[in-house]
């Protein structure tokens, strides 16, 4: 991989990452930009404990463009965008309407290809398996930064999950503190740790191999499984075998096997509702342990994909116990779930 840092002409970084060691990336960003102005302000809820990230400034985002106007293409046929080259393997740079900012965090677009009507599924190993490098660099760049407390990478995929912009792309969040989600988590890990002196993430995994009923695919390194307690109607969880806190940690061996099982999951979510259906909206994230939090090193890094579709034509809206309670109510049993992902396997 070859590592490539620049600036744009409103001063937000922009790195390259390549696939080849001869790779030049030199274009200057020729666009008339101003200075990035963000309204970047966290406020904590008294009665939750939890954080809101006010940003009114994302109201002027750019908005579902057409296709010639895409700003995550690369820059050709006369056309500025985001990404000055005519050509790259993966961009990231800074977001011009980012929701975290200064000492508020970051927040950074991830362009895993220069192809417009691509997708991640489309990758080959070798691109799938930049883009896990390009998410550790990051990760590794972002955790020198004094404010950051936790690094999440995540893609959006689909307009039901409310993307608007169509280029095959994630983000990455730099957070100043811990997030609620990871915050229980941890709590769930010291409980279980006290109660009975093991790793509660390694218990789960071993739970879900023994058993097995819930295991999508299984590779030397990685596991795939619904969880027991799916809040989604297709939801799964991928793990390194071997635990480690985050992206950083991963070893050789997970990091050659990861593309061919991460690409393998993605093309089953695409034919879980049958064939002439649109492809699947889902959510794909990375979890990954504080860098500061107690009890860091017993956190297990994994990624967690799931789909808002509950059937055909149909979607699992967060209504009232959902969204008013934090109660989950799942139309599909996860062994249901998990013996459909297991029969959409490619041949």
């Amino acid at each position: 991989m070859k590592k490539t840092v620049t600036r744009l002409a409103d001063g937000r970084e922009l790195v390259y990452y390549d696939l080849r060691d001869d790779a030049v990336r030199d274009a200057p960003d020729r666009r008339p930009l101003g200075p990035v102005a963000t309204t970047s302000e966290i406020r904590r809820d008294a009665l939750l404990g939890d954080a809101v990230a006010i940003a009114s400034h994302r109201q002027a985002r750019t908005y579902h463009p057409p296709a010639d106007e895409c700003p995550l293409c690369p820059s050709r046929d006369g056309r500025l965008s985001e990404i000055p080259e005519p050509d790259y393997d993966v961009a990231v740079f800074e977001n011009r309407f980012p929701s975290l900012a200064g000492d508020s965090g970051r927040c950074e677009v991830v362009c895993f290809t220069s192809d417009h009507d691509s997708s991640f599924a489309d990758l080959t190993e070798e691109q799938a398996g930049l883009v896990l490098e390009a998410w550790t660099d990051r990760t590794a760049e972002l955790a020198e930064l004094p404010q950051v407390e936790q690094v999440f990478p995540f893609e959006n995929r689909g307009a039901e999950i409310g993307v608007t912009l169509g280029h095959p792309h994630g983000q990455i969040y730099a957070y100043p503190f811990v997030t609620p989600r990871t915050t229980l988590m941890l709590r769930s890990v010291r409980e279980h740790r006290a109660a009975t002196g093991r790793n509660l993430f390694d218990d789960l995994v071993e739970r879900e191999r023994t058993e097995g009923g819930r295991v999508v695919l299984e590779g030397r390194h990685w596991v795939a499984f619904v969880p027991y307690a799916a809040h989604w109607p297709y939801e799964v969880h991928l793990y390194p075998v071997r635990r480690t806190p985050d992206l950083r940690g991963l070893d050789d061996a997970a990091r050659t096997e990861f593309p061919q099982i991460y690409l393998e999951l993605l093309k089953r979510f695409d034919r879980i509702f049958g064939e002439g259906e649109p492809p699947t909206p889902y959510i794909s994230a990375w979890h990954q342990a504080p860098f500061r939090a107690e009890g860091r090193h017993d956190f297990a890094l994994h990624l967690e994909l799931f789909t808002i579709r509950r059937t055909s034509g149909k979607l699992k809206f967060l209504a009232g116990s959902e969204s008013g309670m934090s109660v989950f109510i799942n139309d599909v049993p996860p062994e249901a779930a998990a013996e459909r992902l297991r029969e959409v396997a490619s041949e």
